[in-house]
């Protein structure tokens, strides 16, 4: 798991790129501590650099950027192919010779074998970059599921790529503002792709390859794997059944490592799957969790119960308030993209770090998948609800009611509205007299980006799954995730969005994925035989934290001179601000401070 960058300018001297480019890396260190590497090839006025967080191989021989075939192909690679070995294999039967132990090389050459065919065969999380010296182009892909961040950005000066946002600052004709991130940041708590903070800059779509022609500059972006909800499993024992059988595969392919690996316990029924299924396959697994001092919030109950029937050993860690306070800064100094969240993954990080890992398995991916969220049961509703006149819904803006107020959102047409309706943080009203703009300047910015499928063809719990996967888990859960590891040079693996078992997931009938008297109940049932009914008979808490008090509490934020500051800070405390929408308000104060 690495960082990468790379600059493609002819009208920039090599020096000049070389400068550039280092500065990226340098900006990108965290998430790649345990090498650097910068290769330049004049010809192709293009500059490539890596940080390297060895995973795989850490020996020399995974030093990037990678040449390969007679300096034919250059990779710089951030990524783990959890399918590399039985893909080396088709490789060397075909005639393929290795030097190296590490994934990376298995990704090049399966690009030398089959082209840009090579990236549907790959089970993983990646996002990478290959020149080809012979064809003079540059391809830049990223995973089926967006699990790992690759931004860009295509300008008459050139192609300029990169791991995080905050590298692209570090070329001068890249610096102009997103004018409008901060509406978009507003409604939603955090920037919906294609959005970034930078005018010319986004992020690779999911899925996706980029082809970059060095000499006419011809960019073409092509999808080359899209998941689709196709259900074909009808029978509830045999989803179980299936189920079963390909997350713990699922799981053990996670499991590869030849750094030490770990997997985070928060007591609740995703992440109990994951540790149950990894302490089965991985010999001296570690735990990490954290625990509260307030019970209504703490899971240490939960965790302890499943930690004695397994052999796994468990790194617990009490969190007080006072790190909550000391680390704020840190935390969003961290963010690359403003957002209202990740805090819980940046200490679930920090821990995994002072337990000796360098990656951990997560259990993201079951509530999007099986109906973890309350989007869910409210789904039908609101799509009886976006029927109402635009008029009406907009109306809702005036009432005295915050789900009310919502109402307005479902104004905007198709998953976007229904999205907002749901799960968005400030209505355009309150948006607009925050910035101090025209409301109907943010209800046509709102309505611009993101630009998103329609669904409607999908059964109204697949539509909240599609919702819960696309725009939340995608925008916010995942980047943080990424972002909040990648600080403390800790790797995340998320094995419920394993290739295989993300596909037969969706291939589940919806009545028998979703149905049933709690919440995830095909997941509880596939698994309540082999965990403490405690695990799965609880009340859903996510990993939350007493944010409200804590922030409260603040005297970081307190001390803040922002607009209203002082105002914001005592709605937080009335309940009438949620504690997500009060940090969405200090993110907006802060984050152009802190980058």
């Amino acid at each position: 798991m690495c960082r990468i960058a790379g600059i493609v300018n002819k009208s920039l001297t090599e020096a000049e790129r070389h400068h550039m480019v280092t500065d990226m890396c340098s900006v990108l260190k965290h998430g790649g501590p345990d090498d650097e590497g910068i290769c330049t090839i004049e010809a192709d006025h293009i500059t490539i650099g890596h940080r390297r967080l060895s995973i795989i191989d850490v020996s020399s021989g995974g030093h990037q950027p990678m040449i390969y075939a007679q300096g034919r192909y250059i990779i710089s690679y951030n990524g783990e192919l959890y399918n590399y070995a039985d893909i080396k294999n088709q490789l060397q039967q075909a005639g393929f010779k290795f030097k190296t132990q590490s994934d990376t090389e298995v990704v090049i050459a399966a690009y030398a074998a089959w082209g840009a065919a090579a990236f549907q065969q790959f089970n993983g999380m990646f996002a990478m970059a290959i020149l080809d010296t012979k064809t003079g182009t540059v391809t830049l892909a990223r995973d089926p599921s967006g699990i790992k961040p690759l931004y860009y950005a295509v300008t008459s000066q050139g192609l300029a790529f990169a791991s995080e946002v905050r590298a692209f600052k570090k070329i001068p004709y890249l610096k102009e503002e997103n004018k409008n991130w901060q509406v978009y940041f507003m409604a939603y708590g955090h920037l919906p792709e294609t959005v970034t903070t930078l005018q010319q800059v986004k992020p690779l779509e999911k899925g996706c390859y980029l082809n970059y022609t060095i000499s006419t500059a011809a960019v073409k972006i092509t999808n080359f794997f899209r998941y689709s909800y196709i259900e074909k499993i009808n029978d509830r024992s045999l989803a179980i059944e299936l189920v079963k059988e390909q997350l713990e595969n699922a799981v053990q392919r996670h499991l590869i490592s030849d750094a030490p690996i770990g997997v985070f316990l928060s007591g609740g029924l995703d992440s109990s799957i994951i540790t149950l299924l990894a302490d089965k396959h991985q010999q001296q697994l570690n735990a990490v969790s954290i625990y509260l001092e307030s019970n209504q919030f703490s899971e240490k109950k939960y965790q302890d119960v499943l930690i004695k029937q397994l052999s796994c050993k468990h790194h617990q860690f009490l969190l007080k308030e006072e790190d909550f306070h000391t680390h704020l800064p840190s935390i969003i100094q961290a963010m690359d993209l403003p957002c209202c969240d990740g805090i819980n993954s940046w200490f679930i990080s920090k821990y995994a770090k002072e337990s000796g890992l360098k990656a951990v398995l997560s259990g993201i991916g079951g509530d999007e998948l099986y109906g973890g969220y309350p989007s869910f049961n409210r789904i039908s509703k609101v799509l009886l609800l976006q029927q109402f006149p635009d008029k009406v819904l907009k109306g809702a803006q005036l009432l005295n009611s915050r789900l009310l107020n919502r109402l307005a959102y479902l104004s905007i047409e198709g998953a976007v509205g229904r999205y907002l309706f749901l799960r968005g943080q400030f209505i355009p009203v309150e948006i607009a007299r925050h910035l101090n703009i025209e409301e109907v300047e943010v209800w046509s910015i709102l309505q611009s980006q993101p630009i998103v499928p329609n669904i409607d063809y999908l059964t109204p719990p697949n539509q909240a799954s599609w919702l819960e996967t696309n725009l939340y888990m995608q925008n916010q859960l995942l980047r943080d995730t990424d972002i909040m590891s990648m600080a403390h040079g800790i790797e995340m693996r998320v094995p419920f969005l394993d290739k295989e078992f993300a596909q037969l997931s969706l291939q589940i009938n919806s009545t028998v994925k979703y149905s049933g008297k709690l919440g995830k109940q095909l997941l509880i049932d596939a698994y309540k035989g082999s965990l403490p009914e405690i695990i799965w008979n609880r009340p859903k808490m996510g990993f939350a934290f007493p944010f409200k008090e804590w922030f409260s509490n603040q005297k970081y934020s307190r001390s803040q001179t922002g607009k209203d500051f002082s105002d914001i800070h005592s709605r937080l405390k009335n309940n009438q601000l949620h504690w997500s929408q009060f940090f969405t308000l200090l993110m907006l104060e802060e984050y152009p401070h802190a980058h």
